[in-house]
């Protein structure tokens, strides 16, 4: 865990893929666990500290989160989500050469238990769920995507990559031949909002993981 940026409202972390955003009984921690004692000790609370997130990455999945440190914050960051009034970019290695060099998907979502499927749109309790991506880089046998969410759906990426057949390296959930137990090439890169109380515009980078090269070079798609 490596702290982005913080104040008396929120605070932007880095979350390395492999570890959960928030506590779950069959894991042992999460970043949520960690940066409570981080809070903790940084400003010598005593007791339990407010710390909410405001978004969730999966577990394998890394990048930036962003978490609220009051009450207020939470619910005006939260309602800016809800508005599509954050932006959030994410970089993934995708298997196979996508041809068109950007585009937009949409499809309709039905989440299970640790798992989502597309469905058709007449299906009970579907939700829509649409994205932007451009090709960033091709080379033979996969593609580097940068992915714009519109929505905020559970593994949308993920479900959504995978439906056209360029599922996300490493993802053998949704498809991908390679499997690593703690990483997929998915990575939470760019949060763009709005300060909660300030109203200042916030812009946040975290390039992907370095190791990403290796995991690309011991999984030759062709």
């Amino acid at each position: 865990m490596q702290v982005i940026y913080y104040d008396n409202h929120l605070v932007v972390v880095s979350k390395p893929a492999g570890m959960a955003t928030q506590p779950a009984l069959h894991l042992k921690t999460s970043l949520e666990e960690e940066l409570s004692i981080w809070v903790r000790d940084t400003f010598h609370k005593p007791g339990n500290v407010f710390l909410h997130a405001v978004h969730r990455l999966d577990r394998v999945v890394s990048g930036l989160v962003l978490f609220a440190k009051t009450s207020k914050a939470l619910s005006r960051l939260q309602q800016a989500m809800r508005a599509q009034e954050c932006r959030k970019s994410y970089i993934a290695w995708v298997e196979g050469e996508i041809e068109a060099s950007s585009g937009e998907l949409c499809h309709y979502l039905v989440r299970e238990e640790y798992r989502t499927q597309v469905v058709l749109q007449k299906t009970p309790e579907a939700k829509e769920a649409r994205l932007s991506f451009q090709v960033l880089e091709r080379r033979r046998g996969v593609s580097c995507v940068q992915i714009d969410l519109k929505t905020g759906r559970y593994h949308q990426i993920r479900a959504q990559f995978a439906k056209i057949g360029h599922p996300i390296i490493g993802d053998h959930k949704y498809g991908s031949r390679f499997h690593w137990e703690d990483q997929i090439l998915l990575h939470h890169k760019e949060l763009v909002f709005t300060h909660p109380t300030t109203q200042e515009k916030k812009v946040f980078t975290e390039e992907p993981p370095a190791i990403w090269e290796e995991k690309l070079r011991s999984a030759p798609i062709c």
